[in-house]
């Protein structure tokens, strides 16, 4: 304990007074947003730059102290929820380092919040595509620690797509640069895919350089209503055939999500007279001024109609419409808390197997506890479905959330039935690490573990998340 103690009284005089928090104000750090997680730590670090970064982890790698890394805690498989060791926060690395328009890349430190390089993007007549629900307050190093997804990964890709090069700070301290900003570079193993996606278990992710994109200088916005997921399915297929690599989101709802955020947010309205059993929000974007999207998406659904795949829609006639829209989509997770306990399920299946996924998930979990209510929603049209379930009106929460893994182990037997994955965009964390281990062939998780044990061999990086070692 000695050595330990040292370490920390190490990393205090190497930050200062600013760059540490201590126990008295750990609470944000050590607990999950939404409750399910609370660990503990000895100590908060909050390095300034790379060399400080680099500066705690050497000592804890000569201390045995281990290491939690974390951006803006808003992840969902409890990967950035300390036990025990130091977290380090990246919370002051929030430089935006370069933004070249003509290269189409934006350099930045790993602190920096989603949203405000979503903004300097725009500032510069370009776009960086990544969209999700904790844009304002994620941060990009855990972004591209868990290779988050979003609304319009079918058009652009999750954030593994869309970097170019990384800089980290190894288990041991010492610091890969691999900033080159090239779309081009056969030397080798391509490194920096080892880190996104690798939940800090592998290094600190401390810099990047991400791919930008024209901005959009159109945008069309629908609200569809179906009868049935099959015939989303049959729409997604005719839309995509119309607009091809214009259709930006494919967002699927069934009535219950869609009705949720109409009941407990404010601002929002029912936007269709009639009740329905799926909705579809669409969205079309281009960087050209004269594609015509609007003529596009008017014939598809009309087309739609007269087939009797689509029940009724709505397009967007302004900016704000489309907004309202959207708050629909991105309000359903904060709307389902407010019915009570909910078992949450991050799955993809190929997309023609969405129908069935749907038709026998809901089976099985009204024979394993009746009148659940399923709340089904997400990115139908990379097959990637939030497939949350929350508790009967008649169960206790406490009741509900113990039933959580006969739920999840039931969804996630039939995921593995239609060859799909049961972590789509959420990662594994320390909820899914038994999942990882029975739905991965073995020699794929015994890889992993090499990796781990040659670039960490104290294990000092993120221990107890994706696999137990």
């Amino acid at each position: 304990m000695k050595k330990y103690d040292e370490g920390l009284k190490s990393i205090r005089e190497l930050l200062g007074q600013e760059g540490v928090v201590e126990k008295d104000n750990h609470e944000p750090y050590i607990t999950e947003w939404r409750g399910l997680w609370r660990g503990n730590c000895s100590l908060i670090a909050r390095p300034a730059s790379t060399q400080e970064v680099s500066g705690v982890v050497k000592i804890c790698n000569e201390h045995n102290i281990s290491i939690v890394p974390q951006g803006g805690n808003t992840g969902l498989v409890g990967g950035a929820v300390p036990n025990g060791g130091i977290v380090i926060s990246t919370q002051r690395m929030q430089r935006i380092i370069d933004v070249d328009p003509i290269n189409m890349t934006l350099t930045c430190e790993a602190g920096c919040i989603l949203k405000n390089l979503q903004t300097a993007s725009e500032n510069a007549g370009r776009l960086f595509p990544l969209s999700l629900a904790a844009e304002g307050s994620c941060s990009i190093g855990g972004n591209l620690s868990t290779n988050a997804g979003g609304i319009q990964v079918l058009r652009y890709g999750n954030t593994r797509d869309l970097v170019l090069g990384i800089e980290v700070v190894l288990p041991n301290g010492e610091v890969w640069n691999g900033l080159r900003a090239l779309r081009k570079d056969n030397t080798g193993y391509d490194i920096k895919h080892l880190f996104v996606g690798g939940e800090g278990t592998l290094g600190i992710i401390t810099s990047a350089i991400l791919k930008l994109f024209p901005a959009h200088k159109q945008k069309e916005t629908a609200l569809v209503a179906v009868s049935k997921v099959s015939d989303a399915i049959e729409l997604l297929s005719k839309i995509t055939s119309a607009a091809g690599d214009s259709l930006t989101a494919f967002e699927l709802m069934n009535n219950y999500s869609f009705n949720l955020p109409i009941k407990y947010i404010n601002g929002i309205r029912q936007p269709f007279t009639n009740k329905h059993n799926w909705y579809i929000l669409i969205e079309l974007t281009s960087p050209q001024e004269g594609r015509n999207l609007r003529a596009i998406i008017e014939k598809t659904l009309l087309t739609a109609v007269d087939q009797k795949v689509v029940e009724d829609a709505i397009l967007a006639e302004t900016l704000n419409q489309a907004q309202d829209f959207w708050k629909i989509r991105e309000s359903i997770p904060e709307a389902q808390g407010e019915e009570g306990g909910s078992i949450k399920n991050d799955i993809t299946v190929p997309i023609s197997k969405i129908p069935e996924f749907l038709n026998r998930a809901n089976k099985i979990v009204e024979t394993i506890i009746p009148k659940i209510r399923p709340v089904s929603f997400g990115h139908a049209g990379d097959g990637n479905i939030h497939y949350n379930l929350t508790q009967p009106e008649d169960m206790d929460r406490k009741t509900f959330l113990n039933q959580w893994h006969i739920i999840t182990n039931a969804i996630n037997e039939i995921v593995a039935d239609l060859n799909g994955s049961f972590s789509a965009e959420h990662g594994i964390g320390q909820l899914k690490i038994k999942e990882l281990q029975q739905y991965r062939p073995g020699i794929e998780v015994q890889l992993m573990k090499i990796i781990k044990h040659s670039i960490d061999p104290k294990n000092i990086m993120n221990p107890g998340k994706l696999f137990d070692l």
